[in-house]
């Protein structure tokens, strides 16, 4: 019975990052530093949104990826949801450097995967 009002609480999101991928533990301290965290509105398809994240990887797999963390893991994840409406959201770190993309089941009670992208390379 997903709606749209009982998106996950922003605290709620931090307990959520365990370890679903290797970004998840750098989004729970970008939390925890202040990142703003931002659940969307509205579902989106699998296929659109597994579309665009393995498009990720391809062109970061290209141009290198020490920038970017657990998105091979991400899109391994998403492959296992097909048909399926997700949610998304995001979280910005506190000082801009670093950006986290997270995806939920379509109740958003559930984080399936989270990636990273950072300005600066992640530091493992």
């Amino acid at each position: 019975m997903p709606i749209d009002d009982e998106r996950p609480r922003l605290l709620d999101v931090a307990a959520m990052l365990t370890d679903q991928t290797s970004a998840c533990k750098a989004a729970r301290e970008a939390v925890a530093a202040g990142g703003e965290v931002e659940i969307f509105d509205g579902l989106a398809p699998h296929r659109m949104v597994h579309g665009i994240t393995a498009t990720r990887l391809r062109l970061s797999l290209k141009r290198g990826l020490p920038k970017t963390i657990g998105l091979e893991e991400t899109v391994g994840i998403l492959a296992r949801h097909p048909g399926e409406q997700l949610r998304t959201g995001s979280i910005v770190a506190a000082d801009r450097l670093s950006f986290f993309t997270l995806y939920f089941d379509d109740t958003g009670t559930e984080l399936l995967a989270c990636y990273g992208r950072s300005a600066t390379p992640f530091e493992p």
